[in-house]
């Protein structure tokens, strides 16, 4: 039965080719994937449009091949996890560029300061991923940086429960205390590298927490995994064996 309805969804929210081969020629991230990839990753991206609602903001309008250049960079780490991966959402909001988030901060005298932050992607514990089309343009020749990848990377994180930086490991043989470790290990020398000469081999950004380490890493794996692979091998792997697709391989992990 549940073979019958994904058929259904496939060929009722179907995209046109000319549409998708147009959209993936854009994108130098998907230059790893063979034939059966690229064919999983469509059946992928075309679910998720199906099973999520993408609403544009602030008078922006979404175009069909930008919606599936943001269902594309959103299936791809969850093209062999499954999109119940992203169980944790049903929504994306889409704003034309730069967006304002809300912002809570509490200084040493215990006192609530409230403001807001400009921001090019929002990921909420219990609600939707919010997106700067802007930025999802800026995302395609971008060396380490997509804003995509970065959300997903943050809903898949709350797939435990927590946005800690250690995602729902299970099917992935990775301990939660081998996660842990080797994240710890990778956090360390990028800190070090910080302290010592006040730039690091990944965006620095990672350092503001372990969810942002998590979501940063996962940039560099699908974007530039060549170098992730260089710096920060044993992290690497790790997410190899978490996301079970290894780009430098161009195979399934």
């Amino acid at each position: 039965m549940f073979e019958f309805w994904r058929r259904r969804k496939l060929a009722r929210h179907a995209f046109a080719d000319r549409d998708w081969e147009a959209v993936c020629a854009r994108l130098p991230l998907l230059a790893w994937l063979d034939e059966a990839g690229r064919q999983r990753l469509r059946e992928t991206a075309t679910l998720f449009l199906a099973d999520k609602i993408l609403a544009p903001a602030a008078g922006f309008s979404l175009q069909p091949r930008q919606r599936i250049e943001i269902a594309i960079a959103a299936a791809l780490p969850v093209l062999h996890l499954g999109l119940g991966a992203y169980r944790s959402f049903r929504g994306v909001i889409v704003y034309p560029d730069e967006f304002l988030a809300p912002r809570e901060e509490v200084d040493e005298a215990g006192v609530v300061h409230t403001g807001h932050e400009r921001v090019a992607g929002e990921s909420w514990d219990a609600g939707p991923m919010l997106l700067s089309w802007a930025d999802v343009e800026a995302s395609r020749e971008a060396e380490g940086y997509h804003v995509v990848i970065h959300e997903c990377a943050h809903k898949l994180d709350l797939g435990d429960g927590d946005m800690n930086g250690v995602p729902d490991l299970s099917g992935s043989g990775v301990s939660g205390a081998e996660w842990r470790r080797v994240m710890t290990d990778a956090w360390e020398r990028t800190g070090a590298d910080w302290d010592a000469y006040g730039e690091t081999e990944v965006d620095d950004y990672a350092l503001e927490s372990p969810a942002e380490f998590f979501a940063v890493l996962s940039e560099h794996f699908f974007t530039i995994p060549e170098h992730l692979h260089e710096v920060l091998p044993e992290a690497y792997s790790l997410l190899a064996r978490f996301y079970r697709q290894d780009p430098l391989l161009g195979q399934h992990a």
